[in-house]
């Protein structure tokens, strides 16, 4: 088949959340089919770096947009009923490119990944359409609102009760609609549509996370991977320092927390302040800091999907400590493969019970590993992934359509 993949980051280099799955669905699909994406960059070095993508597809286009007019395209949308992240996520460039490749070529099937570029191609009737939510962004905008002071917190409210309108909207356009997690397809279903929908599992590249042998660690450090420049990883740190460290720090003096992601804001930088705090900032390559700690940690208050930080680690085979609502989004059983807790109190309990017993470090490490091979690989992944095409394509047209591996 010919897919037109349309996704809403360059999914190359795959380095953060909203690049490694659809990268992984690209490289997957472009072993049997031939696969056109096309995508946002917002920078020149983001366009530079995203000719990367090359080997993994039959071609590739790129609309390059300037985040300072995205920004004011967003504002202009607050008075209408118009997401504001769809006109993030809007080049006319890349409209017109998409459409240019419409009439000139003949696609046996379209792919969207995440719902704000979904209008680029949801006039085609032509052609059978699956849109990958993904998450349910408008969750995670309500969910915002709820921790923003006010007036900041209508905003949210507002941008996320115009998406969830769009979401149900984009979804009776869409002929397949699907969600990163069962959690997340609850929420889909709970839309009351018509359209078929289904869920696949992030996966984890368990040859590049893998447990390195004989590397000593250190039972003073715990770890915190994620971008500092999202919100939801920001207020988890500035609470994990005001409320649970204090409390590890009185029974363990000498503890350090390394705080390891991108573009932290001044205020995050401000925590590498406190004694015993680093804040790395950008790093080539998070392994090393999560091999050498005891443990890792993702008490996120704001969670929707799934958090890769938590299956790469556990890949690794490091214990991870994280909230309920951070794991709820990794198939996996608290106690069983990873500890959870909810309180400042119960976060600090199940922390020192890892750092104090390295047996137990070494069986949730064990652990978490073999629950990741068996529930997030990407071949696995990828093999409901060739399903749901199987049925959006086969619902659709003529069986001699279907994809070659169920031929």
């Amino acid at each position: 088949m010919r897919i037109l993949y349309v996704c809403h980051r360059f999914p190359y280099p795959p380095k953060r959340g909203g690049t490694i799955r659809p990268f992984n669905m690209i490289r997957h699909l472009a072993q049997a089919h031939e696969v056109v994406v096309c995508s946002l960059t917002r920078s020149a070095q983001q366009t530079g770096d995203a000719q990367g993508i090359a080997p993994f597809c039959s071609e590739f286009h790129i609309g390059q947009v300037d985040d300072r007019f995205q920004t004011m395209r967003m504002i202009a949308t607050l008075p209408t009923p118009f997401p504001a992240s769809a006109s993030f996520f809007h080049s006319r460039a890349l409209n017109r490119q998409i459409r240019r490749l419409l009439a000139e070529q003949k696609f046996d099937l379209i792919v969207v990944h995440c719902s704000s570029v979904a209008h680029y191609v949801e006039h085609v009737d032509s052609i059978p359409k699956i849109l990958d939510f993904g998450d349910m962004d408008s969750q995670k905008w309500l969910e915002y609102a709820q921790h923003k002071p006010f007036p900041l917190s209508m905003g949210y409210w507002w941008e996320g009760w115009r998406m969830r309108a769009e979401e149900k909207r984009l979804a009776r356009r869409f002929d397949f609609c699907t969600t990163i997690t069962r959690a997340e397809h609850q929420t889909l279903l709970g839309y009351g549509l018509d359209t078929s929908s289904d869920w696949f599992p992030n996966g984890v590249d368990n040859g590049f996370f893998a447990p390195v042998e004989d590397v000593a660690y250190d039972r003073e450090t715990i770890v915190f991977v994620g971008r500092m420049d999202y919100f939801p990883n920001q207020q988890c740190m500035f609470d994990f320092c005001k409320d649970v460290l204090p409390l590890l720090k009185a029974e363990r003096p000498q503890l350090k927390l390394q705080i390891v992601g991108a573009d932290p804001s001044p205020a995050v930088r401000k925590l590498g302040e406190i004694p015993g705090v680093t804040v790395t900032g950008s790093v080539l390559d998070v392994r090393p800091f999560v091999t050498r700690a005891a443990l890792t940690v993702a008490p996120l208050r704001i969670a929707r999907g799934t958090q890769n930080k938590i299956l790469e680690a556990m890949a690794m085979g490091i214990p991870v400590v994280a909230s309920s609502i951070a794991a709820a989004g990794v198939d996996a059983i608290p106690e069983q493969h990873l500890l959870t807790a909810d309180t400042a109190a119960d976060m600090c309990r199940q922390i020192l019970r890892v750092l104090a017993d390295p047996n137990e470090r070494e069986r949730l490490g064990k652990a978490g590993r073999a629950r990741v091979l068996s529930s997030h690989a990407w071949p696995n992944s990828m093999k409901r992934l060739d399903a749901i095409i199987d049925r959006c394509v086969s619902s659709f047209s003529t069986p001699s359509q279907l994809h070659p591996q169920s031929s």
